[in-house]
């Protein structure tokens, strides 16, 4: 009797290991359909993330094409601009050679007059050809008189151009404090590029980290299954019960520290790949930026030199207009001799 009593308890000793057993092989097989199903669904998030990165760039990609639509407006604005700036130089060289001719005629007119004064005095025979004389002279004047009235005219036109040219120094003077804020931009995105690659460091740190931890995981799943066909063999029966509960209680724990780990890298690293790629967005931006400075840059040092070359030519016509106002003033002297010698006959 105290035999049988004997075997009924190792045998209900055997059954509690047993049950325990079962236990721990439900609760580790729980725990790894779990954790599967997590890592199953992180892909489908990662998706969302993509899908909605994609927008993100498309909507990027049109507005870069209206930008590029834009500057191409002003691209064309700017060689009409340069046309414009051709011709009128082109009315500049015409109307100096205009104003060349009539020094030229009127130094002529001067010459002949002077030569002319003189002839009532000695002679009196050759009223006739005198007469036919100031008739030209005549002619000649009101010529001269139609030309001063379109050189005036011209001058109109000119002062015209210098109001523009004032509009476009100070478009050009606006301009250039436009660059030196996207150059202090730039500075400064090249500042945050310097910190962000910093992070990149960061970030392939935190990826070895993360591969590591994934592969002590990978070890500690290649344990629980061996561990696993231990208990569903019958070797697992002469296994102290002791020492198998401590060593569940253990990986428990380490596969807990190890989920904490890879979920707050997994965030990080999200997080990472997002300030990457806003950092990759911003290089483009000021890549873009820094073109579109070079081309303005190019196109004021272009426009400040065909500013220089058209007031050196007001310059010159300004003092041309001196001369063409004595021009007139000897003119009127002729006039009114003329006058004189008429009452004088």
């Amino acid at each position: 009797m105290m035999y049988l009593i004997a075997s009924l308890q190792v045998s209900i000793a055997d059954l509690i290991m047993l049950t325990a057993g079962g236990i721990l092989l439900g609760v580790t097989v729980f725990y790894f359909i779990s954790s599967r199903r997590s890592n199953r669904t992180s892909p489908a998030e990662l998706q969302k993330v993509n899908r909605g990165l994609d927008e993100w760039k498309r909507k990027y990609f049109n507005d870069i094409e209206a930008k590029e639509k834009q500057l191409d407006d002003l691209s064309q604005r700017n060689l009409e601009h340069e046309e414009n700036m051709k011709i009128y130089m082109v009315e500049l060289n015409e109307l100096r050679k205009q104003v060349k001719e009539l020094n030229q005629e009127l130094k002529s007119t001067k010459e002949s007059y002077s030569q002319q004064a003189p002839a009532p005095v000695v002679e009196t025979g050759g009223k006739g050809d005198y007469m036919a004389q100031l008739r030209q002279a005549q002619n000649s004047l009101l010529e001269h008189n139609e030309k001063i009235n379109q050189l005036l005219e011209q001058i109109d036109v000119v002062k015209e151009n210098e109001e523009r040219q004032q509009e476009i120094i100070k478009t050009n003077e606006a301009l250039h404090e436009q660059i030196e804020d996207l150059r202090n931009a730039l500075l400064e995105k090249e500042s945050e590029i310097s910190h962000i690659r910093q992070k990149q460091n960061l970030t392939s740190e935190m990826t070895s980290m993360l591969d590591n931890a994934y592969t002590e995981f990978n070890t500690l799943q290649s344990k629980m299954v061996k561990l696993e066909t231990q208990l569903a063999s019958s070797k697992i029966l002469g296994v102290d019960y002791e020492d198998l509960k401590e060593a569940n209680i253990k990986m428990s724990r380490q596969l807990e520290e190890t989920r904490s780990r890879s979920q707050a890298l997994n965030s990080e690293n999200q997080q990472l790949q997002a300030q990457l790629n806003e950092t990759e967005e911003k290089l483009r931006e000021s890549n873009f930026q820094r073109q579109q400075l070079q081309k303005r840059v190019g196109y004021l040092e272009e426009l400040n030199n065909d500013l220089k070359q058209v007031t050196e030519a007001n310059k010159k016509l300004e003092g041309q207009i001196k001369r063409i106002g004595e021009l007139e003033s000897m003119l009127h002297m002729i006039a009114e001799e003329r006058d004189q010698l008429k009452g004088r006959k």
